[in-house]
């Protein structure tokens, strides 16, 4: 899928897509540092990312929570609206909705995205997630 989706999260309002380099245009973001990806269902989670058996149950039932394994930055979202729309594409690289060091901008949003969703919860910028990073052994929080 090479559209960009602008949608909001299960945190905030971001931007969707399979396509990291339209990605990285849009928010005027180095190469060099990687999109997260978003999973609506753990089967398709667990076919690219091994977690660590110790952090199986705390990635199964997180609520708005970004975990790292291996320099991969994955989320599992179980909010009805915001996995309804990962299901059908298996996974999306998603990022808040802004110019990279930016807040968000409504006007800016609309016009680089290709597809706007807007269900009950509108559009809005609310905190972000936060963010663990996971070893067989260890829970590191960095957010």
């Amino acid at each position: 899928m090479n559209k960009i989706l602008l949608a909001q999260t299960d945190t905030t309002v971001g931007f969707l897509s399979q396509n990291a380099k339209r990605l990285e245009e849009i928010k005027m973001r180095s190469g060099d540092k990687p999109f997260l990806k978003v999973y609506a269902e753990l089967k398709n989670l667990s076919r690219d990312i091994r977690i660590p058996p110790l952090h199986k149950h705390r990635v199964r039932h997180s609520k708005k929570t970004t975990f790292v394994v291996k320099n991969q930055a994955f989320r599992y979202v179980s909010t009805p609206e915001h996995a309804a729309l990962i299901k059908p594409y298996r996974w999306l690289y998603s990022t808040s909705a802004n110019e990279s060091g930016k807040s968000f901008d409504e006007t800016f949003c609309r016009a680089v995205s290709d597809i706007i969703i807007e269900d009950h919860r509108g559009l809005s910028e609310q905190s972000a997630s936060k963010i663990f990073r996971l070893t067989p052994s260890h829970l590191k929080q960095l957010r």
